[in-house]
């Protein structure tokens, strides 16, 4: 007969660990979006230019973490690669460098003559 406490974090701990896999992802993705959260307020809307994204859901929060916690609840934060065991998408991946371009950037350089 175990009843769940009322505790003040909300979302609480349990339902965000599911949602991001570690305490570790948790912490990493929250942070990450946290900063985010900080410098859309910071430039008043002016971060959009920078690609920076607003605050994704509506919250009575005012701190950073707080924001980026309720996202992560609502499914609107997803963390990737590492910890998370979600795979990281192509388009974030790095390029793979062309075959040929090392010589292309080696052209025209000279190496000092050894005696």
């Amino acid at each position: 007969m175990l009843e769940s406490t009322e505790t003040m974090m909300n979302p609480g701990i349990e339902e965000l660990l599911d949602r991001a896999g570690s305490k570790f992802a948790l912490v990493a993705v929250a942070s990450r979006r946290a900063r985010g959260i900080n410098t859309y307020y910071s430039q008043l809307g002016a971060a959009l230019s920078h690609g920076v994204v607003p605050p994704q859901v509506t919250s009575t929060a005012h701190k950073p973490l707080s924001i980026a916690f309720e996202e992560i609840a609502a499914d609107k934060i997803v963390g990737v690669g590492g910890a998370t065991g979600n795979p990281i998408p192509e388009e974030l991946l790095p390029s793979e460098p062309e075959e040929g371009s090392d010589q292309v950037a080696s052209e025209g350089v000279e190496t000092p003559e050894q005696d």
